[in-house]
Formats: structure tokens, sequence, C-alpha cells
């Protein structure tokens, strides 16, 4: 009898883990990959699905090489797309929210009014940013089809030829990106790249993050901790003033967990330019080639995301400029503070700030950068 009860209990356990599993993966309602196929610039764009053993799933389109979806489990096992983006590849092409998801360059942040002086010689960039030059101007690499030079199950590998004077930079420039969605949970982007002259280059990545699930309310509860002991202030065109700033004292010191509304409404005047959090921070010095830059956790869902590097620095945007107009995927509104980006990176306006870690690339020199996201519960 006892043994007979064993066993249907363990029948019933069996079907109740099958029934999970699922429900978990009907859960997971992928975009369809025929919204985005195709041609732009004369160039095939597709969707791209990577997926780990634990059933994390990835959706990259080669248009501005954009995680266009990010599922993760939550404290239940049940499944929620926490990037901010859209259903279908025309919105990407048409909203003015044209960073979601998207790889940034030439370079990432912004370069003070458009110019600077490399090697004796003066550079116009594009002015896309009010009299400023922002993520690489009107058609930075957000704006471009990557071409495929490989696609796995959890590896998409993409490449771009920026041509010489391409927005204003110098140099022919090769790129290659490689994303990776490992079984230990983590998104992996490198990023490596070379130039036949003299250039500047400051690559990044442009998830908007949402823990709760993309369109799902603001972030203001989501805990904050970025190890950063300084950050650069900036000016009311949000452009660094060369200053590097402690944190301590000030509604920017995340070192301990602090849920990210906590200060946002403090009479601040780095605040008040950015408009909230838009800053970038100079991660603290580490003996390993990747450091850890940054850690979130969401407090109801208990779906956590770390960041590390081999950066100096991180850009802790708080979503300022959503404001509910957007609508994005399963037609949700995106939100005031709807959701923030960690930008790893070099410091803004490097090329006017002789003090800030350089961001010139040599001619035959090997550009390498690293972010790893990763994801877990706490």
């Amino acid at each position: 009898m006892k043994r007979t009860l064993r066993t249907l209990l363990s029948i019933l356990i069996c079907l109740c883990f099958t029934t999970c599993l699922f429900e978990n993966k009907m859960a997971i309602k992928l975009i369809s990959s025929e919204a985005f196929d195709t041609i732009i610039d004369r160039q095939e764009v597709k969707l791209y699905t990577l997926k780990n053993k634990q059933g994390i799933t990835a959706q990259i389109t080669n248009f501005g090489g954009r995680v266009v979806s990010l599922w993760l489990p939550d404290k239940t096992g049940h499944f929620d797309d926490v990037v901010l983006g859209f259903n279908h590849i025309d919105a990407y092409q048409t909203s003015k929210e044209k960073y979601f998801g998207a790889l940034i360059g030439r370079y990432g942040n912004r370069i003070s009014k458009g110019r600077f002086v490399l090697e004796d010689s003066t550079y116009f960039l594009v002015k896309n940013n009010g009299q400023n030059h922002l993520h690489g101007g009107n058609k930075g690499f957000e704006s471009v089809v990557w071409k495929v030079d490989s696609f796995t199950d959890n590896t998409l590998v993409l490449s771009y030829f920026s041509t010489h004077m391409e927005e204003g930079y110098p140099g022919n420039l090769t790129v290659r990106v490689e994303y990776q969605l490992t079984d230990e949970n983590e998104l992996r982007i490198q990023y490596f790249a070379q130039s036949d002259q003299t250039t500047i280059i400051n690559l990044t990545h442009h998830s908007f993050f949402n823990l709760k699930g993309a369109g799902n309310g603001n972030i203001n509860n989501h805990l904050m901790q970025i190890n950063a002991d300084y950050f650069t202030p900036i000016d009311d065109q949000l452009i660094p003033t060369g200053g590097i700033q402690k944190v301590v004292n000030t509604p920017f010191d995340f070192l301990l967990p602090t849920q990210i509304g906590s200060r946002i409404d403090v009479v601040d005047e780095q605040l008040n330019y950015g408009q909230g959090y838009d800053h970038n921070y100079v991660l603290n010095p580490s003996d390993s080639i990747v450091t850890f830059a940054a850690r979130v956790v969401e407090p109801l869902s208990k779906r956590t995301l770390e960041v590390y590097t081999n950066e100096p620095g991180i850009q802790f945007y708080g979503g300022n400029f959503l404001d509910g107009t957007v609508r994005g995927k399963n037609d949700k509104s995106y939100e005031y503070r709807g959701a923030f980006c960690l930008e790893t990176q070099h410091f803004p306006d490097s090329p006017n700030k002789t003090h800030f870690p350089t961001t010139s690339l040599r001619a035959g020199e090997s550009y390498y950068s690293i972010c790893i996201y990763k994801f877990g519960l706490s």
C-alpha cells in the first residue's frame, strides 16, 4: 500500500513538473521571425533566436544588432520578456526611441559640439543631439544592417564595415560583435575592431531593461548597486564637465543596493541636468581583466542582473525620456522611467578630455571590449 502511494505521489510530482514546464514554455511567446524578414539598404534582415539549457531565450536582429526580446524566469519559474522593443521591424525604423536593444557606435554617448582633434586634424561629426553628437550620429551602428558571419543555437556573430568619414569619423573600420547566451545564464557581448588609420571608438550596447517585464510599470523599486566611488558630473547639455566627483553623500551613491527611485526627487543640480539618472560612473579598478560593474535586483520577481566588463565606465540611464507615448511589444505603453540602461563604455566626450582614458585606436591596433549581462534570482 505504501509503495503504491509513493508511486502515485511520484507520478503526481512528475505530472506537476511537466505541467509547469509546459506552462512556462507556453508563456514564452516569441516574436514571429517573419515580422523581421525584409530588405533594408539592399541587404537582408532577419531575426535570430538564441537559447540556453535553462530556457533563457534571446531574439536578436542583424538590423542594428538589436536584442529584440529576452525571456527570463522569475522566482516561480514564470518567464517574462525583460527588454523594451517592438514586434515588427518597421517600428524600429520609425520610432523616436531608435536605440532600443541596439549596438552603439562608432562612439557611444556624447561628443561636445560634434567635433574633436586627433593627430593635429580637426574632425566634425554629425550634430544629432542639439549642438552635440550622440551615439554615432544620424545613422550610427543602430541603423545599419550587419552581416551575419555565423549563427548557432547560442551564438550570433555579426560584422560591419564602416567606411572612412562615415558620419564624420576617420578611417575604414572593420567591426565584429559576438553575442553568446551561455548555460551560466550570461549574455556575453564581445566587440572587436581594427582601423586603417587613427580614429576614435567607443562601442556599447543599449538594451532598456525592466526586470518586472517590459511595459510592466516603472523601475523605481529596482535595487541598484554600482561598483564606483566616483562619477563624471555633466553640464546642462549632458556633456561631462571634466571633473571626477565622489558619489558619497550624493544621490549617486549606489555602492550599496539602493532603490533607484528613493532619491530621484532630491533637489540636486546633477539630477536636474539629467532629468534623473543619465550619468557615467567611473568603475573601481580591479586586478581582473573583467570586473564587476553593477547589480540590479527586482524585489517582487526576484530577478537579478549583474554586469561585468573590461571598460573603465558604465552609463546608468533611468528611462527619463520615456513618456508613455511609445507603444511597444504587445501594444504596451513604455511609461516614464519604465526601464534602465547599463552601458559599459569609455567616458563620454573623451576625445575632448585628455585626462579621461583614451578612445583613440591607431592603424593596425586591435580594439577589444566585453560586456557580460549575467541573470539570476535573489
